[in-house]
This record gives C-alpha cells, sequence and structure tokens, in this order.
C-alpha cells in the first residue's frame, strides 16, 4: 500500500446479519473504540449490526489465510492525489492514474436474503488477530462474474473478479 498517512486497523466491517431480511445493508467502518452517548444496555426493536466474517473456504487468493476471520477496516488518505476511484474487474489504473493497491471484488453471498455493496479488499487483507470463529454476522464472500448480460467474452463464467484503487 502506498498511502502517506494510512490508519491501520482503524475498526472493523460492520453491517446487518446475513441472514437478516431488514436493517441496514452497507458494509460500513466501524471504529474500534465506539464512544456512546444516551443508551439502553437492554435489545430493543431496532436495527442490529454485526462484525464481518471473511468466508473463503473453497477458493482463497489472498495472500493470508482468511477463512472465518474478523475483517478490519482501513481509512487511506494520500494528500498529494485529490481523486480516488475503485476499478471493479481490473487489477491496474489508466494511463496518468497511480495504482494504490489492488485485489479482489466482494460481497454477500448471491442466496442469502440480504443485499450487500460491493466492496474492495487488498490481494494482501489482514484479519483481527484471534478472531478465527465460525460467529457469522455479516460475511464476505469473493465476486464471480455470471454470463447473460454481461458478455461472455470477455468475463468468463464464474471467475473472481479483481478490482484496483487508483488515485490522480
Amino acid at each position: 500500500m502506498t498511502c502517506l498517512i494510512s490508519l491501520t486497523s482503524f475498526g472493523i466491517i460492520g453491517s446487518g446479519h446475513y441472514a437478516h431480511s431488514g436493517g441496514g445493508g452497507k458494509y460500513i467502518c466501524l471504529p474500534n473504540k465506539p464512544k456512546y452517548e444516551k443508551y439502553s444496555d437492554s435489545w430493543e426493536s431496532a436495527g442490529a449490526i454485526y462484525g464481518t466474517e471473511y468466508e473463503v473456504s473453497s477458493f482463497n487468493p489472498f495472500t493470508n489465510n482468511l477463512h472465518e476471520h474478523d475483517a478490519p477496516c482501513t481509512v487511506c488518505y494520500v494528500e498529494s492525489r485529490g481523486s480516488e476511484m475503485m476499478i471493479p474487474a481490473r487489477n491496474d489504473c489508466p494511463s496518468g492514474w497511480t495504482k494504490e493497491y489492488h485485489g479482489y471484488l466482494m460481497t454477500a453471498r448471491h442466496d442469502h436474503s440480504s443485499v450487500r455493496d460491493f466492496i474492495f479488499v487488498d490481494r494482501e487483507a489482514e484479519y483481527v488477530p484471534g478472531s478465527q470463529a465460525n460467529l457469522d454476522g455479516a460475511l464476505l464472500y469473493l465476486v464471480q462474474g455470471g454470463c447473460g448480460s454481461l458478455p461472455c467474452l470477455p468475463y468468463v463464467e464464474g471467475r473472481e473478479l479483481t478490482c484496483a484503487v487508483c488515485t490522480k
């Protein structure tokens, strides 16, 4: 990673439970140290957020063994470059852009009851130390191309999609 300022292990990726049909749907970066104001410690009829686990048992293209570890999030700031974009299905950047890092596109599983955003996960992704346990919550799966409206070729049915983060 070529970030000038990287707040590594800023927090944990959170989202709704994979089996819930309601509530929040986006993956968000929750800080390691939350601050509370007014609250009740009893479980209310409310929305819920859970930590996120990697689910890569059948194929793990990452440097580390991530399966069933909790997924941390990182905040990256590059002072000298004001524009950033994530390019799905590419592991490189257009001419004139700088590749900060590349990895894989991930999201919830296609047959779970909730819908999530697609997110970028660096190929050298980390995990929360000591977190390997099958506790579920929100889950991250690799994204594969499905032919039909998505043209094959150039896409390949079932192939995991890369992505790159580029700045200029």
